[in-house]
């Protein structure tokens, strides 16, 4: 059998840039990702998780094969939305793992990920120290995440200078990833010694660069490392140009990028993995289908990166374009300057503002740096190795970690108040490591939430600066703020960067008294226990009690409110009444020992004030105790607004329901009348009759065990009275219902009732007139009828798991599954927990 010489490599560059509000550290509600919660939690779904369980299909649209696309292409993830992963998408986060596992068996023990500049800044524009610790907090987290040191690492934009390369060499990488026109000159490296005209440097640009072999670049400090420069027009045609509508073209315009030469050759192409589901839908099924044929092709062989250069070591040598990336014509531009390179959005707009805004973070990175260095210097051998060290604390959140880094990086044993200002710096730096997130520049307008999500950060900084450096810190929020009038939107209602940092980020800012208006008043709503966390709080009540009167009721308390990452600690007081409905008045105070007789005080008069239902002297006893300033429900943070909202209107809503549906059922003959004989529906009641069924079907969904005939007769009701169906709406619950049932079947699949569940719910399901997404229960019998394996099973069982299968759309007969005792392993820990 001939040696193959021929690889193929698919890149992903899997990135969403940190959305996290930096006083909760959540990401909150994103309305423009509707209707899922926020753009992590939607693009997860379109494309991060399917790429983990990607399908191919028959010719009958039914699956015959479940693929983690992970083990067989090149990847990188951006750090902050793994970590995102891992809290709020374990399933997903654990398909990623286990897929760059599964490639080390696959490429010779190289695994396929590859690490990234932590939080995706341009490199060429920052300053050396934070090209440091972005490498270095970039390979804590991948070594952290993938238990192994990374070869390669991947550029935010693929930015690239010189210094960039040399320090990636010094912390050990030996290779990245650049575009073909950010290759200025070429050689062979047999000859890059010698003299005369062998040795001469040939021009390059994006068309002539042979791009099917890697190239070693030469640095000035005698270090090097390989560069992989991609195949431009592939790569185009994958994010722009529709290859991904047929896995059959994907895959021969891959093969068909090798020349006729016999020796070793890489076509490789690199794009935003988000094209893979997200920007195409069902592009990681084209993805799989891909993989597939190039895996059948005898001629070609899959490959990652790691193994290719192990394989056939650069025999060419290169020279880079300095300060150039893949995503801007101009060089690196775009995350500076008006350069010309925009998304189009607006007739007239300019992105003047982009330099005026970088102008006012490196002047607030620079500002704070002699002032960190100042205050430092008794608390940190070197302020600048505890800032590369405090990784550790990112990753593993707050407590242990925090104490284990201070006994590490602290000069001297440090006291409570000298800790929490140590930790105050590590933040402050962080977050002014997070406002050069690239994505901040790459837009048209400066309110986009991108751009509003760095200004945030650095609003973050200012907050923390005036905190800790005192007077000094307090006064660079002004000068902060005068640089931004210059940075002027393109929209007149936004007029610029200093009134969206007023409007937009001063209100988001989030001090421990809030933390403890949001717990007083979401008390009313919700049982805490005595100790709780909330975000990034937590918050230990100390003392509580609620009185009541006719529909009035009054909360007061006492509690400690900390911040979990910087550990620093506040007491206050509370009070909290509500009227019913929307309609709270709640204060707090910071508590002060001298102050334990007036609350006392405080207490007795207001008890008494509630029982008699004068509730007038009540808010003047506020006012007494607490100052003028009260808080409504509108000073909550937004989700918990909205849950609460919900909390509300609930019992509004069950009353409109009931209403119509009674609408509905008193006048169905009539309606069923009009219908038959071709006469028009007044809209009233077909509005009540649209609203009634749909209900009717949403709650037989929802029931437990679903209401098989309830299904059955509203969706007859619905054909027959030619009653729109809300298909988003059921979709969502059957999906949703589907994976219920499949979770508590993998729990205890032996269980012959939760199996005959299981499969009486798909058949039910199967039913309903429009085409379901029920990709996570799928999963799930993916992962159980592995788990199921070698086990000794109820008889009838398999039987009845099968025919589940097929109900669920899967070709049980065709099926291949892919055996992986360490991915099984892990399925059966995540199903014991």
């Amino acid at each position: 059998m001939p040696k193959v010489t021929r690889y193929v490599c698919i890149h992903g560059h899997f990135y969403q840039p940190p959305r996290e509000n930096p006083w909760l550290e959540q990401v909150e509600t994103q309305d423009s990702a509707a209707p899922f919660h926020d753009w992590n939690e939607r693009i997860t779904s379109e494309c991060y998780a399917p790429n983990g369980a990607s399908r191919v299909l028959n010719k009958q649209n039914e699956i015959i094969r479940i693929l983690n696309n992970y083990s067989h292409i090149s990847f990188n993830f951006g750090p902050t939305l793994l970590s995102w992963l891992e809290e709020n998408a374990p399933r997903t986060y654990r398909m990623v793992l286990e897929g760059d596992r599964a490639s080390q068996k696959r490429f010779s023990g190289h695994g396929s990920a590859m690490a990234q500049v932590y939080n995706h800044i341009i490199m060429p524009l920052a300053n050396t120290r934070d090209r440091i610790t972005q490498i270095r907090w970039g390979i804590a987290d991948f070594e952290r995440r993938f238990g192994r040191k990374p070869e390669g690492m991947w550029l935010a934009e693929t930015a690239v200078d010189s210094e960039t390369l040399e320090l990636l060499a010094d912390h050990g990488i030996r290779f990245t990833i650049l575009a073909p026109g950010q290759c200025a000159r070429v050689r062979p490296l047999a000859t890059a010694s010698g003299s005369g005209s062998a040795s001469r440097w040939t021009e390059t640009d994006a068309e002539s660069l042979d791009t099917r072999h890697p190239y070693l670049v030469r640095l000035k400090t005698g270090k090097e490392i390989a560069v992989f420069f991609y195949d431009g027009a592939r790569s185009r045609a994958i994010a722009f140009e529709g290859i991904l509508n047929s896995g059959d073209n994907f895959a021969a315009r891959l093969i068909g990028g090798f020349s006729a030469e016999p020796t070793p050759q890489i076509v490789h192409v690199a794009t935003d993995g988000e094209s893979y589901g997200h920007h195409h839908k069902h592009g990681e099924m084209a993805l799989s289908y891909a993989l597939k044929l190039i895996e059948k092709n005898p001629n070609v062989r899959l490959t990652n990166y790691a193994e290719f250069l192990e394989k056939f070591p650069p025999e060419y040598e290169a020279q880079i374009v300095e300060n150039t990336s893949w995503s801007c014509a101009h060089g690196v531009g775009r995350w500076c300057s008006n350069c010309g390179c925009n998304m189009g959005s607006g007739p007239g707009w300019t992105q003047e503002w982009r330099r005026p805004l970088r102008d006012a973070l490196d002047w607030l990175r620079n500002a704070i740096i002699p002032l960190t260095e100042k205050v430092a210097a008794p608390l940190f051998e070197d302020v600048w190795a505890a800032r590369d060290a405090y990784i550790a604390v990112v990753l593993e959140g707050c407590g242990a970690a925090a104490g284990e880094f201070l006994s590490s990086q602290a000069s001297r044993d440090l006291n409570a108040d000298e800790r929490i200002t140590a930790l105050k710096l590590m933040e402050m730096q962080r977050h002014a490591l997070l406002m050069y997130t690239s994505c901040g520049w790459f837009f048209d307008e400066i309110s986009g939430i991108e751009t509003v999500q760095i200004i945030a950060y650095a609003g973050r900084v200012l907050q923390l600066a005036a905190e800790v450096f005192g007077e000094e810190g307090a006064a660079l929020e002004a000068q902060f703020i005068g640089r931004m009038h210059k940075a002027k939107s393109n929209l007149p209602e936004h007029g610029d960067g200093a009134a969206i940092y007023q409007r937009q980020v001063k209100t988001m800012q989030v001090g421990l008294e809030q933390v403890a208006v949001h717990y007083a008043i979401s008390s009313i709503f919700a049982n805490y226990p005595d100790e709780t966390t909330l975000f990034c709080y937590s918050i230990r009540r100390l003392t509580y009690e609620v009185v009541t009167s006719g529909r009035g009721r009054l909360l007061f308390g006492q509690a400690r409110v900390a911040s979990r990452i910087t550990q620093e600690p506040e007491t206050v007081i509370f009070a909290v009444v509500h009227f019913g409905d929307q309609n709270i008045t709640a204060v707090v105070k910071r508590f002060e020992p001298s102050q334990a007789e007036e609350y006392k005080d405080f207490v007795q008069k207001a008890r008494s004030a509630v029982i008699g239902a004068d509730f007038p002297s009540l808010i003047r006893l506020f006012d007494r105790l607490f100052g003028s300033q009260t808080y409504s429900i509108q000073s909550l943070f937004r989700d918990e607004q909205r849950r609460i909202m919900k909390l509300i209107l609930a019992s509004t809503i069950v009353q409109v329901e009931s209403s119509l549906i009674g609408i509905y059922e008193d006048h169905a003959s009539l309606l069923h009348f009009l219908g038959q004989n071709g006469l028009p529906k007044p809209p009233s009641l077909s509005m009540a009759a649209s609203f009634a069924v749909n209900a009717k079907l949403r709650r037989a969904l929802e029931s437990d065990p679903i209401d098989a005939l309830q299904v059955r007769a509203y969706r007859g009701l619905a054909s027959g009275d030619k009653i729109e169906i809300d298909k988003s709406t059921l979709s969502f619950i059957a999906d949703k219902k589907m994976k219920h049932v499949m979770v508590r079947l993998q729990k205890d699949f032996r269980d012959v009732a939760r199996l005959e569940d299981a499969l009486m719910t798909a058949k039910t399901l199967n039913e309903l007139p429009f085409e379901l997404n029920i990709w996570q229960a799928q999963n799930i019998w993916y992962d159980t009828l592995k788990l199921s394996y070698k086990q000794r099973l109820p008889d009838g069982w398999e039987e009845k798991f099968m025919e589940l299968g097929t109900q669920m759309k899967i070709r049980v007969d065709e099926l291949v599954v892919e055996e992986d005792e360490e991915a099984e392993r892990a399925v059966e820990a995540s199903v014991a927990t």
